[in-house]
């Protein structure tokens, strides 16, 4: 018989090692990176919003939103800019670029969803989702 506690282990450590691979395989399917995604996400409710106001959130911390926001920028798909009336506040945006590209990437996360859930019936999805939500609810976030 197993004892509880090793078990618990387990379900703890598979659970790191699927985040951690939903993390890369996402990455190598979507070509970015889920923070990513979740910052363009954002950006896309909006025309523009402050680099602060964004990190609060996508709840990322600002050096990792200051290093997404950069290569984003790099790809061209967000813009950012100095407020005008108070310079230490960026102003940031989708370009025209970043809005086309989000609709394909909303598209091909679906997919990616649906892959990784096929072989799952409405029941254990709904029972996988309270799972999930009671977990976090239990560490306190």
């Amino acid at each position: 018989m197993t004892h509880p506690l090793a078990e618990e282990s387990n379900i703890f450590e598979q659970l790191i090692n699927l985040n951690k691979q939903l993390g890369l395989k996402f990455e190598k399917c979507m070509g970015i990176s889920p923070s990513k995604l979740r910052l363009l996400y954002e950006l896309y409710q909006v025309d523009e919003i402050s680099q602060t106001t964004l990190q609060k959130k996508v709840d990322i911390d600002n050096a990792a939103v200051t290093r997404h926001l950069k290569q984003l920028e790099l790809s061209g798909m967000v813009g950012r800019r100095m407020n005008p009336t108070d310079n230490r506040v960026t102003l940031v945006c989708l370009t025209d670029h970043g809005r086309k590209e989000i609709i394909s990437l909303r598209e091909e996360k679906t997919q990616f969803i649906t892959r990784m859930l096929k072989d799952f019936n409405e029941q254990e999805r709904d029972a996988l989702c309270n799972m999930l939500k009671r977990m976090l609810n239990n560490i306190g976030y």
